[in-house]
């Protein structure tokens, strides 16, 4: 054999494929390593919005062929719960599913019947195929709609719409999909129960450390110094967690007190000033560093910093989202960007240009002919925003037949039992249906009592497509399907074609793409001929839209809610029995509003901060990523830990008055005294003991909800730490 043929041999063996990360759904551009089929590394695309390889993605082919790996359809051989099961092909598999289907549908009628999706249907070519209609971003899927149920949910329903949805809407008419933060405008920019340094992708932590160069102060207000507090060296207040609407409040109330508001702004275009002044005036500095630990300058020097801003931006998330009061907090803190006039302003929160290039999104309408899905009595805005269900109310469905009898469920890309509160009743809820199904790339805590098993495959062995604002990009397959797993989406369009409404959606991938393309200006074949993407043609961002009538649908100006103005009190809310200001509430379960439980359990609980090493629950089965954390921890302050004789690393017990769980100390200076932090993620079949005997959410409560998203309270709550026996 020639050198020369080896070395053509060699070059036919190795490619290098430009595509879409398979991790997690943030669309990161990559270069797929591939030897012999097989994906061996990945780089990140030059020129790319999101060239990004991150320590997960490192790890991708550790993921792809773990042997942990969902490779063949599985049916039920064993008790539910016992997680015994026999290999079956897809025909069998179709034919259980879809005759258990229609059993139960003409049993219990089509509600009965319930789809539950997750973070592992991000990809966004499945998610952004099934959306219900009139929304405006969905993690739900549309698929039994046609069939006739309502009762579509998911993770939805315990992230991102009190923040990205329900907030904004009573505020401004809009939601975040329409808005981003003109952080490279800003002088003054505010990082409040938010986390960029570990965001998928961490695209703002960029922006937030050159804004820093250019001068602009940097703040963090969260109850640890967290990733992004340390990677841009910014300032940080430490905050009693579940007391950020006070805090927002005691700024409103200086920054009104001083006159350091935009008088033309909140005089022409707000709605609600007057009662906002008079309700504010109670959160004094001096009352606000009692409710929340900060300093009563701290108050007022926030207070003046965002009144002296030319532009001042406000990055949240979650650590609003999980309190008492969490969508009332997030009103709070945008009520503070109307006063500093930095709505749709330079430097502050703008809205996205209405005419920029959108991919088209073919939503499917909810049956009209039958019952509502469950969980749209009790939380009304949460239904509107979303035209689902609400999953916080699954087990009541379940359990006791209320509001009807759910029998049926199919959960894809999702871990119920460690992602909910209470996992025993999670486990009682899915051992008491008639049926399950469950869609997976790993087995999940859920699966255990499924009477389906279905393989997914990876995002690196199907074919799909990103949209973002300024690019498209085609996902090319970097290998084929391990086994005989499947993408999500040809396993939904599978499914809606042998319940007889196939025709509704595209039978392959391809045309797929070439749907959700419509109306972008860029064809699938463009796509093939730049693997690396394509960018897309942008208006220049006009600002003030509100003063020219571009953000409301009658072309009139304001902004889109019902007085057309930044509703300071929401007439929406008001009209649904809500309390129409950003009023504060105390958690319920905290040392303040339970000084007698907080005897016994006198640290503030908090879980859900997100690590680099996992994907929420995903990955603890990874050698490469684990070992960048080995054990579930639990951040405790110097202080706390001496009193209680605990060491870094020590071995502790977390107990909360609904369990214990067993964690590693990590004691630190970087967390608020008096107040914890615990790993989420453990409790599923994979990984270590230490990991799988760690759900966090035996401690959480629930019952303990906001009551108007319906989100579970996971940052607020009452525990105790004690060494381990």
């Amino acid at each position: 054999m020639s050198h020369q043929t080896s070395a053509a041999d060699a070059t036919a063996r190795r490619q290098v494929i430009s595509t879409l990360c398979g991790i997690c759904d943030a669309g990161c551009g990559v270069d797929a390593h591939v030897v012999d089929g097989r994906l061996e590394r990945l780089t990140p695309l030059a020129d790319h919005p999101r060239g990004i390889v991150c320590p997960r993605g490192t790890r991708a082919a550790e993921v792809v062929y773990s042997p942990d790996r969902l490779l063949y359809p599985q049916r039920r051989v064993g008790a539910r719960g016992e997680g015994r099961f026999e290999r079956i092909g897809w025909d069998d598999a179709y034919d259980i599913w879809v005759g258990k289907l229609a059993e139960l549908k003409r049993r219990f009628g089509p509600e009965s019947l319930c789809m539950y999706t997750g973070r592992g249907n991000f990809e966004f070519g499945v998610q952004e195929s099934f959306p219900p209609a009139g929304t405006s971003e969905s993690s739900a899927s549309s698929i039994l709609f046609p069939f006739g149920s309502p009762n579509t949910t998911g993770v939805g329903a315990l992230c991102f719409v009190a923040y990205g949805m329900i907030a904004p809407q009573a505020c401004f008419g809009q939601h975040y999909r329409h808005i981003s933060d003109d952080l490279d405008k800003a002088d003054l920019i505010l990082v409040w129960g938010a986390n960029p340094a570990t965001d998928s992708p961490p695209a703002n932590l960029r922006r937030i450390k050159n804004a820093g160069k250019r001068g602009a102060r940097v703040i963090a207000i969260d109850h640890r110094r967290n990733e992004t507090a340390k990677a841009a060296r910014c300032e940080w207040l430490g905050i009693r967690p579940g007391s950020d609407g006070a805090l927002a409040l005691g700024i409103i109330n200086r920054m009104i007190a001083e006159g350091l508001y935009d008088h033309d702004f909140v005089g022409r275009w707000t709605h609600g000033f007057g009662e906002l002044a008079d309700y504010a005036a109670a959160f004094t500095p001096e009352r606000v560093a009692r409710i929340t630990g900060l300093p009563a300058a701290s108050v007022v020097d926030l207070a003046r910093a965002i009144g002296a801003a030319r532009g001042c931006s406000i990055l949240m998330y979650t650590g609003l989202e999980y309190s008492d009061s969490g969508v009332q907090s997030i009103r709070a803190v945008l009520a503070i960007q109307a006063l500093a006039g930095a709505i749709d302003a330079p430097g502050g929160k703008v809205f996205k240009m209405p005419e920029r290039i959108q991919h088209h999104r073919p939503m499917t309408e909810p049956p009209t002919d039958g019952k509502r899905p469950f969980g749209a009595e009790r939380y009304p805005l949460y239904h509107q925003m979303r035209n689902e269900a609400h999953a916080v109310e699954l087990p009541m469905a379940v359990l006791e037949d209320d509001p009807y009898p759910v029998r049926g469920l199919t959960i894809s890309g999702a871990s119920l039992i460690t992602s909910w509160p209470a996992p025993d009743l999670w486990r009682r809820t899915l051992a008491a249906l008639d049926f399950l199904v469950v869609v997976n790339r790993f087995p999940t805590a859920d699966a255990a009592y499924a009477d389906l098993l279905l393989p997914a495959a990876t995002p690196f062995e199907i074919t799909s497509f990103e949209v973002y604002d300024n690019w498209a990009q085609l996902r090319q397959p970097a290998i084929e399907p391990l086994g005989e797993a499947r993408s999500d989406y040809l396993i939904f369009a599978e499914l809606a074609e042998r319940l007889g409404y196939g025709h509704l959606w595209p039978n392959s991938e391809e045309e797929k793409v070439r749907r959700g393309l419509q109306g972008t200006g860029v064809s699938l074949e463009q796509l093939r001929a730049h693997p690396g993407g394509v960018p897309l043609k942008q208006p220049p961002m006009r600002y003030r839209k509100y003063e020219s009538g571009e953000l409301r649908a009658d072309g009139q100006p304001g902004f889109a809610t019902p007085t057309g103005k930044f509703e300071f009190t929401s007439e929406w809310f008001r009209e649904h029995g809500y309390e129409p200001l950003p009023a504060y509430t105390e958690p319920s379960e905290g040392p303040l509003a339970a000084p007698e439980l907080a005897k016994d359990y006198p640290l503030v609980f908090n879980s859900g901060a997100r690590m680099q090493s996992t994907f929420r629950s995903q990955h603890l089965n990874i050698d490469g990523l684990r070992k960048l954390q080995p054990m579930p921890l639990v951040w405790l302050h110097p202080d706390d830990a001496k009193a209680r004789g605990i060491g870094h690393g020590d071995a502790v017990v977390v107990a909360s008055p609904r369990g214990e769980v067993r964690l590693s100390a990590h004691v630190t200076e970087d967390i608020v005294p008096g107040v914890v932090e615990a790993n989420m993620g453990g409790g599923g079949p994979l990984g270590p003991d230490e990991w799988r005997q760690a759900n966090v959410n035996d401690l959480t409560d629930p019952d303990n909800r906001d009551p108007i998203s319906g989100f579970p309270v996971y940052k607020a709550l009452l525990c105790e730490v004690r060494p381990a026996d």
